[in-house]
């Protein structure tokens, strides 16, 4: 052998995958047009059946069905393998079933042989059974099945993918994670789709199958009697025994897959081979205990044979007798200790609550779907921009379906309390005009959410015409996620919670955690810590740079101010420079409307109580003259394209910003104090 050598051309064959499955399908094509000798059909049914065996006991050992991801084409691929050689077969049965039994091979006439024992009637009526069962039972549920499996995969993947986005808003999951989930849940409804359609080749050819055989008895006896002139008797029987052998040869690998089948799509979500999920499930000493009094049972029975029962019951008895040892020492648990755990999470879940949730009507989900949704990839880009701009991470968005609302109705809860409702028109565009009236274009007329200006609703075709009278346009998911966005500012304040803020103490830099050391909880604690953080941001001023913050604190609980707005007041001062820079114009300077020396001495006298807790008790007439008079001074500057700053001195500071904040929450009230140094300033009016 070791002189034996190759030929070159010989060494570099290589049978590739792809050349296998052309060379396959070309098979089958060949099956269906040329006539084959008694070997190659031999050869061919012997492989028809190993093949549906080997498919029946990969089935059987699968862990989870998309382990199996080729099913569907090889139950395709077998299935037409199946009804070319039924034609195959039923050519050699009408052509040369006249010299015998052994006309269309060995194997259809042992199996034919074998199944009639001697008695054509018996063996026709046991193969009859064999096809009904194929055809009424196995094929017809493996169908309805793989139906239902579909359709439950399919309505389930919305809530699957929003599943697999909340995880990643959470941060419980990577993108890489998420990428891997959303493919496999692709694969998952590609999967039992391709199995629904598949099931339908199966059934077709169960009824292939049984229209084969009548041709093959029937046909095959007319023409051994008309035109070879056998007798009746010998046509009769020759014929049988090739109708039920080819029958049998056909519908035994039928009904392999056909349970194959079944097995896949009806595979547990459990990532468990089936035996051992049967073993653990069926191995309880109970059951086998009662299974085994039963038997006991049956074979006392007058007139029932014992010794199989008394066999059944001994095992089954034995089975019970060792997991009933195995009990106390093992990890599983009792079943009715069983239900004692899971009774206490949904207790757990009832009492959770969502810091920020958006609730969506069914017509919206479209907007959280998809392999890359926008509305997903725009929350994921306002908890970064919040983060990187006010300085905290924000509580992951938790998108949430519900049946209750309006179709195309979504709603903002804050803390479970609903805070923001809006519509939407998908797949419709928003044309927004930038001079605040109706955009002069077709379309259905709306407000925008998040701040109230009039707008359109358009098709796509046209956001070019929007575009060109220079409208913004913007998609549903922009829209929704721009009213998130103003709902996270108005509210951010109750969104640092005190776990929030010790978590921001913890991440601060090795060099900064001594001054948290020193600070707390020594001179002040983490709850007066997060009050003073929700006050900034209450006013939209970013908490980023937490240690200057810190630093306030401590200057201020040195000089023993201990009250909240005195703290306040110490930290904005040191925060002067980056409040000069938020409030800082267009222009490069911070536009300021002052109050006027009269109005400040009001203020000033209707303060009362003690230094560290001021109220003011202005009178109500009085008040709501200076408001409706600042009001006119604010919208005057609007009206010019200013966002105007209102300075006053720092005592008064916290009571005009709670004035302010009532009717122009956005408009920063700054004290004398908070202006840095370096600041370009320049006074628009005065009330």
């Amino acid at each position: 052998m070791r002189g034996l050598a190759l030929p070159p051309w010989l060494k570099g064959l290589r049978v590739s995958s792809e050349a296998a499955l052309v060379a396959g399908i070309a098979l089958v094509l060949v099956i269906l047009v040329v006539p084959l000798p008694g070997f190659l059909l031999d050869a061919a049914l012997a492989l028809n059946i190993v093949a549906s065996v080997l498919m029946l006991m990969v089935a059987l050992l699968l862990v989870r069905p998309l382990d199996f991801q080729s099913f569907p084409q090889l139950l395709l691929i077998t299935t037409l393998f199946r009804l070319g050689l039924n034609v195959a077969t039923t050519r050699a049965i009408l052509a040369e079933g006249h010299q015998g039994p052994q006309a269309a091979g060995d194997i259809i006439a042992t199996f034919g042989a074998y199944l009639m024992g001697g008695d054509v009637v018996v063996g026709l009526i046991v193969f009859a059974i064999l096809l009904l069962v194929n055809h009424v039972v196995v094929s017809k549920g493996a169908g309805r099945i793989a139906e239902v499996s579909a359709r439950f995969h399919l309505d389930a993947m919305p809530g699957k993918q929003m599943a697999i986005d909340a995880d990643l808003n959470a941060g419980n999951i990577d993108e890489k994670q998420a990428r891997t989930r959303r493919r496999e849940l692709e694969e998952e409804s590609g999967f039992h789709g391709a199995m629904d359609g598949a099931a339908k080749f199966v059934k077709g050819d169960a009824t292939a199958g049984l229209v084969s055989t009548f041709i093959n008895l029937l046909g095959g006896m007319a023409i051994g009697l008309g035109r070879h002139g056998m007798g009746v008797g010998d046509a009769v029987e020759t014929y049988t025994i090739l109708t039920v052998g080819d029958g049998l040869v056909g519908q035994i690998p039928a009904l392999l897959v056909s349970v194959a089948a079944a097995i896949v799509v009806t595979k547990a979500v459990r990532e468990e081979q089936s035996d051992v999920l049967m073993a653990k499930e069926l191995g309880g000493w109970k059951p086998l205990a009662v299974a085994s009094g039963s038997a006991v049972v049956l074979g006392l029975l007058p007139g029932m044979p014992l010794l199989p029962f008394l066999a059944l019951a001994g095992a089954t008895g034995f089975g019970a007798w060792v997991q009933r040892k195995r009990a106390p020492a093992g990890a599983a648990p009792e079943p009715e200790q069983a239900p004692a755990a899971p009774g206490e999470p949904p207790v757990a879940e009832a009492l959770r609550m969502d810091l920020l949730r958006l609730e969506l009507g069914y017509g919206l989900l479209s907007l959280a779907a998809g392999d890359a949704p926008r509305l997903t990839e725009q929350i994921r880009g306002l908890r970064r921009s919040v983060a990187q701009e006010m300085g905290f991470v924000l509580p992951s968005v938790r998108i949430q379906d519900n049946l209750d609302l309006p179709p195309d109705t979504y709603v903002v809860r804050v803390k479970e309390i609903e805070v923001a409702r809006g519509q939407l028109k998908p797949p419709l565009l928003l044309a927004i005009s930038p001079e605040g009236g109706l955009p002069d274009m077709a379309g259905e007329r709306t407000a925008e959410p998040a701040f109230g200006l009039p707008a359109l609703w358009v098709e796509e075709r046209a956001r070019e015409e929007a575009l060109a009278l220079g409208c913004t346009v913007v998609d549903c998911a922009g829209v929704l996620a721009t009213h998130l966005t103003e709902v996270v500012r108005e509210n951010m304040s109750e969104m640092l919670s005190w776990s929030e803020t010790q978590k921001l103490l913890d991440e601060l830099p090795r060099e900064q955690q001594k001054l948290v050391a020193d600070l707390i909880p020594g001179q002040v604690n983490v709850g007066t810590l997060q009050r003073l953080l929700q006050a900034l941001l209450a006013e939209r001023v970013s908490i980023r740079d937490l240690p200057t913050i810190l630093e306030g604190v401590q200057e201020a609980a040195s000089a023993q101010l201990r009250s909240l707005p005195q703290m306040l007041g110490v930290v904005r001062q040191r925060l002067s420079r980056q409040l000069c820079e938020a409030a800082r114009g267009p222009s490069g300077y911070i536009p300021l409307v002052t109050i006027s020396a009269e109005w400040e001495g009001a203020f000033a006298e209707s303060l009362a109580g003690p230094a560290e807790d001021r109220q003011l008790v202005m009178e109500a007439g009085r008040l709501q003259a200076f408001m409706q008079r600042l009001r006119d001074v604010l919208d005057a500057q609007a009206a010019q394209g200013e966002a105007a700053v209102l300075l006053c001195s720092g005592p008064l500071r916290p009571h005009l910003r709670a004035i302010v904040e009532r009717f122009r929450p956005a408009t920063p009230v700054m004290a004398q104090n908070e202006i840095h140094p370096r600041a370009r300033i320049r006074t628009l009016g005065s009330v």
